[in-house]
């Protein structure tokens, strides 16, 4: 007589950073990796768009950051919604399986629309596997820690966006600019999948048991309505009507507008200041290594000290930082520049993503971080056209002031506009 299996018992849901230690640190990593895919193409891409393919006005080479901003931006709005449906896991996992060629498409790109097709393929999947390990590590956190939840996922995938974009400038530099660098890549793709697949487990739960303890913030919605928004409602809510998410969704678009200006037009710039490839390999990595160290700090901070002040002083020292690159000549006096953008994007990233969830009714919070992901990677976009048209209108360098500019304005609407989503607790 066979004896029946009696079901495993289920885990219990709990949420805190140290009830889900395991998970998180595994998706700590898992997100480190889908950082080091972004990280592979910091400083060779745009050395490739002009000594291997040809391309010499400055808005035709950033084709493909409008390629990749598109198409992250469109993802991570559905990814939210997706997530929502069918679960967190699953969206993690095609994101991966969507990265597998990309390495290999830059490795044998014989045009400059092949590296196109591969950043739509990168933006697709960054925008399901980041936008899912965000919505995941938040899951896990609650409510107390999503500062300081948000600084360590950040922190893991732009820290290994820096030391890859170092690594492969020391690898093109020694061995050309294909196809060693992309090799770092597949491995990370291989890596990442595997994972997923094997060791990543579903936080759709986690999500449910906060639902039942919710503390509303910001603007008033009928109690009835605040878990049934449509997405729709969700859209409007997170882009225009709601006064703190719609502020961190407009520093959002700015920020990563900065961004697709370093990574798109930085490594020209500073090369037609004559530094080497490997040089120019560690302004690639500086900036987003300060940013991804710096968040350590300012997640965790911001949890004691609230969001808005945050927000608002990043975007300033932001807007200081490419000042700074517009107006110097020098290795020594970029290596500062970057350093300062990096510590204005540390203040920012993770405290923005922190407010989103402050506000955001968990029962339509992974759509609302979709929509302001969807607004805040739609900047690489943006910051390509913008940033491509001024450079070749009136060169390099006042494309870079156009942008501080643009990015001083977005500190002082967000100073007007967003009230403090975290209160210092008394």
């Amino acid at each position: 007589m066979s004896r029946s299996r009696s079901p495993r018992p289920r885990r219990p849901v709990r949420l805190g950073l140290r009830a889900n230690a395991a998970q998180f640190v595994l998706l700590v990593a898992v997100n480190a990796l889908v950082g080091g895919m972004l990280g592979q193409e910091r400083t060779v891409l745009p050395l490739l768009a002009e000594g291997e393919f040809g391309l010499r006005a400055y808005t035709a080479s950033l084709t493909f950051v409008l390629a990749f901003g598109l198409a992250k931006a469109a993802t991570n709005y559905l990814a939210g919604t997706w997530a929502d449906r069918y679960g967190r896991k699953p969206v993690l996992v095609a994101g991966w399986v969507l990265a597998l060629p990309v390495p290999l498409l830059l490795i044998w790109a014989p045009s400059w629309a092949w590296i196109v097709v591969a950043n739509v393929l990168l933006g697709i999947s960054q925008g399901l596997t980041w936008s899912t390990t965000v919505n995941m590590k938040i899951d896990l956190a609650g409510p107390a820690r999503r500062g300081t939840a948000m600084g360590l996922n950040e922190a893991a995938g732009y820290g290994a966006v820096a030391v890859t974009a170092l690594a492969t400038g020391y690898l093109a530099a020694a061995h050309g600019l294909r196809p060693a660098p992309f090799l770092l890549g597949a491995a990370y793709v291989a890596l990442g999948l595997g994972l997923s697949t094997l060791a990543v487990r579903e936080t759709r739960e986690h999500a449910r048991l906060e639902t039942t303890r919710h503390t509303r913030r910001g603007e008033a919605l009928p109690e009835n309505l605040h878990d049934q928004l449509s997405d729709r409602q969700v859209l409007a809510h997170t882009s225009l009507r709601e006064p703190a998410l719609s502020a961190a969704s407009q520093a959002g678009l700015v920020n990563n507008l900065n961004d697709g200006l370093a990574w798109g037009l930085f490594p020209v710039l500073f090369a037609a200041g004559g530094l080497s490839v490997a040089r120019i390999g560690i302004l690639a990595a500086l900036y987003p290594a300060v940013w991804g160290v710096g968040q350590l700090l300012t997640g965790a901070l911001s949890d004691r000290w609230g969001r808005k002040r945050f927000i608002t002083l990043g975007m300033v020292v932001q807007a200081a930082g490419l000042a700074l690159v517009a107006a110097g000549d020098t290795f020594a006096v970029w290596a500062v520049a970057a350093a300062l953008l990096g510590a204005g994007t540390a203040l920012v990233y993770p405290t923005l993503l922190a407010a989103i969830g402050d506000v955001a009714h968990p029962a339509w919070r992974a759509r609302a971080v979709g929509v302001y992901r969807l607004w805040r990677d739609g900047g690489f976009a943006v910051g390509a056209v913008l940033a491509g048209l001024v450079a070749d209108l009136v060169g390099l360098r006042g494309a870079v002031w156009t942008v501080a500019a643009l990015t001083l304005l977005s500190g002082l609407l967000v100073q007007r506009r967003m009230y403090e989503t975290h209160p210092r607790p008394t």
